[in-house]
């Protein structure tokens, strides 16, 4: 499923990147450009016969309503808002959660980008020292347990962006390309 996951991931990303080429050397928001991206993620699941899940932009809520929180690096609860996950809005245990993408500009602070990279190595583990996890029974008290995390960056002065790839609390590849 995890190759699956990321497939899915590559056709909508270069779908994107054609269709709103203009939309990101126009320097329009990050929010507008997930939530494109959100459509074309959400076709390709449908195209891929994924039913159940959902691409949600700024999606910050778990199960009985309440706000959806990680463990960082210092083991202090801190509430979360992704850019774009996709997941079964809590409705499918053994399998909720299956990617998470956080999107920045090459130009905003150091800091933001520290932080939307620690986020995506506390989404994509699986356990954090046995204490809690997403084993596929429950739902676990803080997020955790994405297939998938992806971090781009869009250099737009450059027409480039990179992306980082993340699986269970690590980043294991980088890539960049044109658009």
């Amino acid at each position: 499923m995890e190759e699956l996951i990321e497939q899915i991931f590559q056709e909508a990303k270069d779908i994107f990147f054609i269709e709103e080429c203009d939309n990101i050397l126009s320097g329009i928001a990050e929010r507008n450009l997930c939530g494109r991206l959100s459509i074309y993620l959400t076709c390709r699941l449908k195209e891929h016969g994924i039913q159940g899940y959902f691409a949600d932009t700024e999606y910050n809520r778990k199960q009985g309503g309440r706000v959806k929180t990680i463990i960082d690096g210092a083991s202090i609860t801190v509430t979360i808002q992704s850019d774009l996950i996709v997941h079964s809005r809590g409705n499918i245990i053994e399998g909720d959660n299956l990617l998470a993408i956080e999107m920045k500009k090459s130009t905003r602070p150091q800091a933001e980008n520290i932080a939307d990279r620690n986020r995506l190595r506390a989404m994509t583990k699986t356990s954090y020292d046995g204490v809690w996890s997403a084993d596929g029974q429950t739902h676990p008290e803080h997020v955790c347990g994405y297939m998938l995390g992806v971090y781009i960056i869009l250099n737009i002065a450059a027409r480039t962006y990179s992306l980082e790839f993340y699986r269970r609390g690590e980043q294991v590849n980088s890539v960049n390309e044109k658009f």
